[in-house]
Formats: structure tokens, C-alpha cells, sequence
């Protein structure tokens, strides 16, 4: 028998949008968490319009908002303001990713929420944070990339390349996520429920570290050097002369001696002083390429792999998106399952959450439609059917999808 879920019994209230609010949401979903998602009456959050290619669905919706309640609800009119005060009056989180100064204007600053409801952990989700001169401004994932300096790191020296996937919203959605655990955890063990405050500029900022302290105490910065590596080498993409792609990477001296001994074919270079250590082959890196690039052109990708197996060094295959859903790491280990979506559309696969808990069977319940779950959460907060018709006549409330 699985283990009951973590977070069974926990309500999280989350006027979300976008991504880094709703990744967060959606890992507490996993863990058992009751969340519910707050959204405009008709569109929605409006990352569900970001694409149509997940069986008419958007591939950001769809991949972060499973398992979630949707309530459709205007929070700008006051009928919505008073639902939304009853259901952050009952629930142990409140989550809110708006734009700034918004929260605010609808009495929903962390401070306000807090006197209010000492038990409540509250998270907000920013920009640039709630103070400073940046606070006021608008904040999307590439934007942060520029701004914390990823895009001079990533790319080639003679272009800079945006990273592929929204790394600033996926890192403050980690950091949000592992915030509110400990502020759970915090208020169980003291009673104190703290606040948890995350900005996509500081998540990122906190993952540009090591290059930071590379530039500030080695007075400049990692050049951008495409699929090699800034600090590391050998380590890189070669070409087998059958042309399969294989990334290789050399960490220490007793792998560099391995490579030379094993794959290289040359005992003499393990002890060159232009390769010797780290940094000697980091300032030869083109001669040391050139040797390993020859060697990969007099082989096949097969010889390739098995000499660099028997030399236990490590390196991968250069796979695209649609080898990476094949990709035996996934397949062997069941790391698929499907998962509903609405309107009658074909179930999707998606990916088991990567923490593993020991006997608990993550949830991964179906992907909500706008306001699927608008009269249910009503009715649970008392509304009748008659009042309940009076909200969607006026607007307040969306129409309530109901499962195919």
C-alpha cells in the first residue's frame, strides 16, 4: 500500500499566471496539496494560449497545471474580492505571481494577508523583488536572462544564444516551491508561519554564482564557448568519422591520464605540462581539441563509445527532443504516465516528478479547464445555486466547464 501523500490536507489558494507561480503550485499538487487555481473568467491563466500542439492544449498549461481545481473568478469586482478573502481565510498558502503593485491594490500584500491570518504562509513572485528601484518593472524570463548576464555566458563567442528553456521561471518556481516547505515546516515545528518572498532575477542571480565569483576574483569573465566548456577541458562535442555526435567530458588528472592511456592511444601526453592540470589544458584547449577531434575522425561512433566506456570517461549522445522521449533512462525505469486533459481531449504523457519518496505514489490527476471547479468551490464556501447564478450573471464568475 502506497504511503498517504506529504502534503494531503494542505489548501494552497494561487492567483497564478505564466510559469514560475504555477510550477511551484503544481509540485505541492504532487505531493498531495489541494491547490486552486484562480483565473479570469472566459481566458484563463494565458499561458493556456501560449500553443495548441498537446492535443489543442498549450505545452506550458498542460505541464505545469495538473492536478489543480480551477476557479474562475473576477478578483477585481468586489462580489470576487469577498470569495477570494473566504478562501485565503481557510487555506494554509496563498500564492500570487501578479503584476507588480497588484496584489496590493487588492488588499493582498504578504504584510496585510499576515496580520490577518497569522497561520497563513504566504508566497509572493516577482521580478526584481517587492523593494528597490527595479520592483515596479515588468519581468519575463529572457529579460532576467540578459539582465543576471546568462546570455554573455551562453551562445558562441560570436553570437550570444538564449537559453532554450524559461531558466529564470522554472529556477524562482524551484525556489518558491522549497520556500513554502520550509515555511510549512517552520510554522508545524515554532507556529510561526513566515512569509517566503521569491524574484525570477534573484533565483537566477543565485545560479549565476560561480561565474560571478570566477569575474569578481579572476578579473574576467567565462568566455562563451557553445557546447564546450568555459573552465573544464577536454570537454566538448566531437564527430566520429561516420558523423555521430559525442560529447565528452575530462574533470581530474586521473581521467585525463585514462583518456590519454585508453582512447588517445598516447601514454606520453599524460604528463605534457600543456595538459597536466586543469588549468593547463583549459589554456590549451585548441591544441588538446585538435588531438582529441583526430582521434574521433579516424573512428566510428561505436569504437568511439566502447574506448571511452573501457576508459570510464564520461560522455553522452547529442540527442535531439524526440531521442531525449525514447531515451532509455525514461523508458526502462517507467518514468511516463498519462495524465487527463480537458475536453474530451486524448490523455498526454508526462513525466513522474523527479524527487522520488519512498512508497508515496505521486499524484498526477487530470489538467483542469477554466473554472471547472467554480460551483464545487462555491458551494463548499456555502453558496447556493441561486447565488451562485447571481455571480455568473453579473460576470463574477466564469461559466464552469464541466469534464468531458
Amino acid at each position: 500500500m502506497p504511503h498517504p501523500l506529504p502534503l494531503a490536507g494542505v489548501t494552497v489558494v494561487s492567483l497564478e499566471q505564466a510559469v514560475a507561480a504555477p510550477f511551484a503550485t503544481r509540485q505541492l499538487a504532487d505531493l498531495g496539496a489541494r491547490v486552486i487555481k484562480v483565473e479570469r473568467p472566459g481566458g484563463g491563466d494565458f499561458a493556456r494560449r501560449y500553443d495548441t500542439t498537446v492535443h489543442g492544449h498549450a505545452s506550458y498549461f498542460v505541464w505545469l497545471n495538473r492536478s489543480k481545481e480551477s476557479l474562475a473568478l473576477d478578483v477585481k469586482s468586489a462580489p470576487g474580492r469577498e470569495v477570494l478573502r473566504e478562501l485565503i481565510a481557510s487555506a494554509d498558502v496563498f500564492v500570487q505571481n501578479l503584476a507588480p503593485g497588484s496584489a496590493a491594490r487588492l488588499g493582498l500584500a504578504a504584510e496585510r494577508l499576515q496580520a490577518r491570518h497569522p497561520s497563513l504562509v504566504t508566497c509572493t513572485v516577482s521580478g526584481y523583488g517587492t523593494s528597490g528601484s527595479w520592483a515596479g518593472r515588468k519581468a519575463y524570463d529572457l529579460l532576467v536572462q540578459c539582465e543576471t548576464g546568462l546570455l554573455s555566458l551562453t551562445g558562441t563567442p560570436e553570437e550570444a544564444v538564449r537559453v532554450g528553456i524559461s531558466v529564470a521561471d522554472i529556477a524562482a518556481g524551484m525556489y518558491a516551491y522549497s520556500g513554502i516547505l520550509s515555511a510549512l515546516y517552520t510554522r508545524a515545528t515554532t507556529g510561526r508561519a513566515p512569509a517566503v518572498e521569491v524574484s525570477l532575477f534573484d533565483a537566477l542571480a543565485e545560479w549565476m554564482s560561480q561565474p560571478a565569483y570566477y569575474t569578481r576574483y579572476g578579473g574576467t569573465q567565462p568566455p562563451r564557448v557553445g557546447a564546450r566548456h568555459a573552465t573544464v577541458a577536454p570537454y566538448g562535442v566531437f564527430t566520429a568519422r561516420d558523423g555521430q555526435e559525442v560529447l565528452l567530458s575530462v574533470q581530474n588528472e586521473p581521467e585525463w591520464a585514462a583518456l590519454c592511456r585508453v582512447f588517445l592511444g598516447r601514454p606520453d601526453l599524460v604528463d605534457d605540462p600543456r595538459f597536466a592540470t586543469g588549468s593547463a589544458r583549459v589554456a590549451h584547449r585548441e591544441e588538446l581539441d585538435a588531438l582529441v577531434a583526430a582521434r574521433f575522425a579516424a573512428l566510428d561512433g561505436r569504437e568511439a563509445v566502447a574506448l571511452l566506456d573501457a576508459a570510464a570517461i564520461a560522455h553522452a549522445g547529442v540527442n535531439t527532443v524526440a531521442e531525449f522521449l525514447e531515451h532509455p533512462a525514461l523508458t526502462e525505469r517507467g518514468r511516463w504516465r498519462d495524465v487527463d486533459l480537458p475536453g474530451g481531449a486524448p490523455a498526454m504523457r508526462a513525466l513522474v516528478p523527479p524527487a522520488g519518496l519512498s512508497g508515496v505514489d505521486p499524484r498526477m490527476d487530470p489538467v483542469p479547464d477554466v473554472g471547472e471547479h467554480t460551483e464545487k468551490i462555491l458551494a463548499e464556501l456555502g453558496r447556493g445555486p441561486g447565488d451562485i447564478a447571481l455571480l455568473r450573471a453579473e460576470g463574477v464568475i466564469g461559466p464552469g466547464a464541466a469534464r468531458s
